[in-house]
């Protein structure tokens, strides 16, 4: 009975980050980004979900959230090719902060881990954009969202470091998923 309940738990928690992302991300969509010289660019504030759940779940869950995350989104507001640009970059800048997160606390913050994450996924929608377009002449709009991305992961990393600090539960899942991957390893 009671792995039932704390199996229940998980799923619980996975639906409610998975919804507040999705939330998060389809209102980002309706505000416009102030850089007109950066078409596209965004906060990517549904980031602030991703970096929780890198935190506070175990590897195979979080990417399960990352997923759901960018399906639903897709499936209540984009395109397919906003959803190809949002799988590769989402995806490369999931598993680049995991292996950030891996040098651990004293090596890199959770600001550190979101810029790098910002800049990742910028990469890997240029890739997408690139191979589409059929010329690498894309990746010259690299500078100019490597800046936003670095900019805009830093945001979201103060949020996300900020919820860490001032939620109480999410301060105590991070402690028990740390202690967790302790007794694993």
């Amino acid at each position: 009975m009671s792995s039932y309940s704390e199996k229940t738990k998980e799923y619980v928690y996975i639906a409610l980050l998975c919804a507040q992302g999705v939330i998060i991300g389809l209102v980002e969509r309706t505000i416009p980004f102030p850089f007109a010289f950066a078409p596209g660019a965004k906060l990517g504030l549904a980031n602030i979900i991703t970096i929780v759940s890198i935190y506070t779940m175990p590897i195979s869950e979080s990417f399960l959230l990352m997923a759901m995350r960018l399906a639903l989104t897709t499936l209540l507001g984009g395109t397919m090719s906003t959803f190809m640009y949002s799988v590769v970059g989402s995806t490369l800048a999931w598993l680049t902060m995991l292996l950030m997160k891996q040098l651990g606390d004293h090596h890199i913050s959770m600001i550190g881990i979101s810029a790098v994450g910002g800049i990742m996924f910028n990469v890997g929608q240029l890739s997408v954009a690139s191979w589409i377009a059929g010329s690498w002449t894309v990746m010259l709009y690299m500078p100019i969202l490597s800046f936003l991305g670095i900019f805009a992961g830093v945001a979201v990393g103060i949020a996300a470091n900020f919820l860490f600090e001032h939620v109480r539960t999410l301060s105590r899942l991070r402690f028990e998923y740390a202690i967790a991957k302790e007794r694993i390893d």
